[in-house]
């Protein structure tokens, strides 16, 4: 589903339709994240863990993790009317990647979702929407029991553009979420918004 200007079916009013993607390694909050902030009651898909996966989706730092998602997740928020958002949560493992094209089809900008216990796990995220000019930023979600990073040493770490905002969040709070979600628009804006003036000039 792309951003686009659709009519809803028996109004006259236009409907605006924002889209935008969380993305991240496996097990970093990205269905929670979703889940969180969405306004219905968010659309998952799920599996069970199984034996068969062990010896492939690394479990070290989430060895609770108990189900992963296989297609993705989806949730909307209302900004007002007329205006909605929908969040399209991609899925962790690589096995999945070829699933992410389809997904950043029209997308406004992205939150790649980081765990500093795996902080390389969020590098594919990052490299893919660097390569394809989506504006995202990272949110560090902080888990209990570790070490806190100033965002500075987060970009740094993951060798960002400098003006590439890193926000600390937790993403089982709706209002930590909506914090990120802000964050990425007032940055897509800015960055769409800089394009439009290079094109033109």
């Amino acid at each position: 589903m792309d951003s686009a200007l659709s009519d809803t079916p028996g109004s006259d009013t236009p409907v605006l339709a924002l889209k935008i993607l969380v993305a991240g390694g496996f097990g970093v909050g990205k269905t929670t994240l979703v889940g969180s902030v969405s306004e219905i009651r968010p659309l998952r898909t799920e599996e069970q863990l199984t034996a068969a996966s062990r010896g492939v989706d690394d479990l070290g730092g989430v060895e609770q993790k108990s189900t992963t998602t296989v297609a993705m997740d989806f949730g909307r928020i209302t900004i007002r009317d007329g205006l909605s958002v929908y969040l399209f949560g991609t899925p962790g493992q690589d096995r999945f990647w070829f699933l992410w094209d389809e997904l950043a089809q029209g997308a406004l900008g992205a939150v790649v979702l980081a765990d500093t216990r795996r902080l390389t796990d969020c590098f594919p995220a990052v490299d893919f929407f660097e390569h394809r000019g989506i504006p995202f930023v990272v949110a560090v979600n902080r888990f209990a029991g570790t070490r806190d990073f100033r965002p500075e040493e987060v970009s740094r770490a993951l060798d960002l553009d400098g003006d590439t905002p890193v926000v600390m969040c937790d993403a089982r709070h709706r209002s930590s979420g909506k914090n990120v979600l802000i964050n990425l628009v007032e940055y897509a804006g800015r960055v769409h918004a800089a394009r439009l003036l290079a094109d033109v000039g």
